[in-house]
């Protein structure tokens, strides 16, 4: 495929840039970096725990159904949808079409990647005679998001997997999930005929690569910007540890609800 030109941020200073990039890609530091160093608002969904405490109470990530997870991907889909209505210049963290890899790629490789080997077994079977239907509903959600992500965004940045998944306990999911969801994300892109790059390097590779590409303005300091977008990323993650610390110590661990959520798909 031939790459379209990416736009400029001096002849459309409204300009709608989205990042894309699976787990552990650094995608939440380089998107509030990028957003400090250059003064555009950065857009973004709340993390699967925030929202969970309200949707489904008592249930971590990796406990949740296909329905559940169907629920959980229609409200970030929401959030991004009405942060992204402005009208206004902004930087998205991911974009609309990541709820459909997410979905994507849990039936793919199994509707709670990070689980037991026998959880999955469990699951794979109790689900054949709904995974057609859930199928349906996951190719019906990749057309509306994708339709939805060429309607808005002007371009993309994609962040490959070039790092280790960081065990911080917070990502359910699997290494062969993340490789997936890499390779889906890189597949969107391409068939959604919208200007994109690929961004590698350490962030401030990053950084300065993103800003000269898209002749963006720098407000702060890059090395600052990343310093401060650390900082938060850093402060973010450690309240998902303790919030899911404080969860898992009221939640009951007997094997009779390992097992009971193992047989709903």
């Amino acid at each position: 495929m031939t790459a379209l030109e990416v736009p400029s941020f001096k002849d459309n200073p409204k300009l709608k840039l989205a990042i894309s990039g699976t787990y552990s890609t650094g995608k939440s530091t380089t998107t509030e970096a990028l957003s400090i160093a250059t003064g555009i608002p950065r857009t973004h969904a709340k993390t699967s725990r925030e929202l969970l405490v309200d949707l489904v109470p008592g249930k971590t990530v990796m406990e949740l159904n296909a329905m559940e997870l169907v629920k959980l991907g229609l409200r970030r889909f929401e959030e991004r949808v009405h942060n992204e209505s402005s009208g206004d210049a902004f930087i998205s963290d991911g974009g609309v079409f990541h709820e459909w890899v997410y979905f994507e790629g849990r039936m793919r490789v199994g509707i709670n990647p990070g689980a037991d080997w026998w959880i999955k077994g469990i699951k794979k079977v109790v689900g054949l005679p709904v995974k057609h239907f859930y199928q349906r509903y996951t190719d019906t959600l990749g057309e509306i998001t994708r339709s939805r992500a060429k309607r808005v965004y002007d371009a993309y940045v994609h962040l490959p997997v070039e790092f280790d998944m960081e065990p911080d306990g917070h990502r359910p999911v699997s290494e062969k999930f993340r490789r997936l969801s890499d390779d889906l994300l890189v597949e969107a892109l391409d068939r959604m005929d919208i200007p994109y790059r690929i961004v590698g390097g350490p962030i401030p590779d990053r950084i300065e690569k993103i800003v000269e590409m898209f002749d963006l303005p720098v407000v702060v300091p890059i090395e600052e910007a990343i310093e401060e977008a650390r900082r938060r990323v850093l402060a973010d993650i450690e309240d998902l540890k303790a919030d899911a610390r404080f969860h898992e110590a009221r939640r009951q661990k007997s094997l009779p609800r390992r097992i009971a959520y193992a047989m709903r798909y």
